[in-house]
């Protein structure tokens, strides 16, 4: 049951918010009590923290099967950024929003453990792609590597991105395109070329 209620909530908040979505309506979606919720959870924040490391997991998971492919580099970019697209599901709404303002300490963890797996995945990523000739040798990996995460970091900035006109999946593949655009060699961009409509789908 424990499962079912994580899964349910953590669909439910991305849809509409961790604010936005009461322990009433969580209980209704499932047919079930209140009581039966909190016979697994102690509050909503525990909830919260509780569907926050499973979503967390769930996409780490997701990105260790697109490493295990050993597809080439920009590939497999364009396989990572299809796992993240899954979890952009509603424009609409802020889940990212209200979780940062209303659940910070749960926030600033999971942001914590999102670098960790980002230096580690994209990090990985650079140095095959320097070494297999996708990307230009004399690029520096590190900066690179930070640039990218701090450029991912800041793509769910409402404010800084309220003008563009763009929706959070055209700002990713937007992100996408300029991140590879900037460090591909003349192998690596001929492989972009060929991935350009894979890059919108």
């Amino acid at each position: 049951m424990k499962k079912e209620i994580l899964h349910k909530a953590s669909e439910l908040f991305l849809d509409f918010g961790f604010k936005s979505v009461t322990m009433d309506h969580l209980a209704q979606e499932l047919g079930v009590s209140k009581k039966t919720i909190y016979e697994y959870f102690k509050t909503k924040s525990d909830l919260v923290e509780q569907v926050a490391y499973y979503v967390r997991d769930r996409i780490h998971a997701e990105i260790d099967l697109v490493q295990l492919k050993q597809l080439d580099p920009i590939e497999e970019m364009v396989d990572i950024k299809r796992v993240v697209m899954k979890r952009l599901k509603n424009e609409k709404t802020s889940p990212q929003f209200q979780f940062q303002k209303y659940y910070p300490n749960i926030y600033a963890k999971m942001r914590e453990s999102q670098v960790c797996k980002m230096e580690d995945c994209i990090g990985k990523n650079i140095e095959r792609g320097v070494e297999e000739g996708y990307y230009r040798k004399d690029i520096h990996k590190v900066f690179i590597c930070r640039i990218y995460i701090a450029g991912m970091l800041n793509l769910k900035d409402e404010e800084l991105f309220k003008d563009s006109q763009l929706s959070p999946k055209e700002l990713y593949e937007e992100f996408l395109k300029y991140h590879l655009r900037s460090i591909v060699d003349a192998k690596g961009l001929k492989r972009l070329n060929q991935l350009e409509k894979q890059l919108t789908e």
